[in-house]
């Protein structure tokens, strides 16, 4: 069989096929994980091949872009208080569990360190696209966001720390000073691109920011700290220039990087399927795998449920949900369970014990709100005008609105109705009015909610 056509086959493989298991409640990125351990079972190293490595990149690489080109500062200093006490709460977790593993799993304490982060981080990309679906209400959603949100930046903080920890002094100022240089050069680059190449090559915004992006996340690769990193930095620094550049974290732009990382994301699953030995299939797995989940999964949730509880006098089912809806980690407890198996030779049992972990926690919310988990943050954008389904952005228009209701309004502002929804006595819509950047936190009886 030609290369060209296995290719072909792989792309319609982790495309087509765990779109269709999604009905079954299967998340996609679960199936393209498991068919990359299915083809190393079957192919051995034959299974490892520089073309899918090289996709994985770029997926992982365009999924980070996208979370930084997420945050939304406005938003994280309007829940400032509560999110802080969250990190705190987050940060002693984190210390708790690594010594945990240090005192008792007889690990470095670089490797309980990367355990304890593999544990703890939600996977924020999957989680903020799946928000729509959940069912959740709009305080519910803002919550969860920013939460994953600001323990995304936390864990990121934290990687960098403990990669370069162990380093000689002169190896930690160096990668430290190129990491500063990094955050200082961006912008410059950034500005100079939109000064001297945007105005030649209108429309070229989406190639510039995620060329930008893969070297940036090259550098803090070559820096120790792997891809999401500099990827990250990159959607971030791109975000904060939204008022001098507009087009460069446009909505459009937004739509666009979405859509690149849905494509290749999948073979980022594969390949790290690809990678996962022998041994971290064994009955001992299974074990640790089970342990960790009764164990940690039950106790992060719980944390929500006590922390929403005491700050806000909530239920504890509202806390149950939210906590719910940050169990997932599976993009971080793969890339951590590499590192520690590639960098600290933990045993195949700890890696595919880690894999189980992953794998529950993604399967979670798919179960509780009966709902798949889904590869693809856009598949249900009704429109190539509307918000992606299920995103962030989704969630900072009033409720029923869209730029897609908006495009089509006439001078006079009211549109044509939508579908019928379900629920009696539905309006027509008209043109989505301005949403105001700041406003009250959920919390606040009597007022209007919005989410970011």
């Amino acid at each position: 069989m030609s290369p060209e056509l296995v290719y072909l086959l792989l792309i319609f493989g982790l495309l087509v096929i765990p779109r269709f298991l999604q009905q079954f409640k299967l998340p996609a990125p679960l199936t393209c994980l498991l068919f990359g351990v299915a083809a190393m079972l079957v192919l051995g190293r034959k299974s490892h091949d520089e073309v899918v490595a090289l996709l994985a990149t770029l997926g992982i690489s365009s999924l980070f872009l996208f979370a930084g080109l997420e945050v939304e500062l406005k938003a994280l200093r309007r829940g400032l208080w509560p999110l802080v006490i969250h990190l705190v709460i987050r940060l002693l977790t984190l210390l708790a569990v690594g010594w945990l593993g240090w005192r008792y799993a007889h690990l470095s304490w670089q490797a309980s360190g990367l355990l304890a982060l593999a544990l703890l981080t939600p996977s924020t990309g999957f989680i903020i696209d799946t928000l729509g679906r959940l069912g959740l209400d709009e305080k519910e959603q803002f919550w969860v966001t920013n939460k994953a949100i600001a323990g995304e930046l936390l864990a990121l903080v934290s990687l960098f720390v403990v990669l370069q920890a162990a380093n000689p002094p002169l190896q930690i100022a160096g990668s430290s000073l190129a990491l500063l240089a990094m955050l200082l050069g961006l912008p410059l680059l950034f500005v100079a691109l939109g000064r001297w190449v945007l105005p030649h090559s209108p429309g070229s915004e989406f190639s510039l920011l995620v060329m930008v992006g893969v070297i940036a996340a090259y550098i803090t690769y070559s820096l120790g700290v792997y891809y999401l990193v500099g990827a990250f930095i990159t959607g971030l620094v791109a975000r904060l220039l939204r008022q001098r550049m507009p087009k460069l974290a446009s909505h459009d732009n937004l739509h666009a990087v979405r859509l690149f990382a849905s494509f290749f994301v999948p073979f980022y699953f594969f390949n790290a399927g690809t990678k996962v030995p022998a041994g971290a299939l064994s009955l001992e797995a299974l074990g640790i795998g089970l342990a960790l989940t009764a164990v940690v999964l039950p106790l992060r949730v719980g944390v929500i449920c006590v922390q929403r509880k005491l700050m806000f006098g909530e239920a504890f089912s509202t806390g149950l949900r939210v906590g719910t809806a940050l169990a997932p980690t599976l993009i971080f407890t793969l890339v951590l369970a590499g590192i520690l198996r590639d960098r600290f030779h933990v045993s195949d049992a700890l890696f595919g014990g880690l894999l189980l972990y992953a794998a529950l926690t993604t399967l979670l919310p798919s179960l509780v709100f009966r709902t798949p988990f889904d590869v693809d943050p856009v598949e249900n954008e009704p429109e190539h005008l509307a918000p992606a389904a299920g995103g962030a952005a989704s969630t900072l228009m009033v409720p029923g609105t869209s730029e897609w209701h908006a495009s089509r309004a006439p001078a006079g502002g009211v549109v044509n109705p939508p579908p019928p929804m379900p629920s009696p006595g539905a309006q027509t819509a008209r043109s989505a009015p301005e949403v105001a950047d700041d406003g009250p936190l959920p919390e606040d009886s009597g007022r209007t909610d919005r989410t970011a």
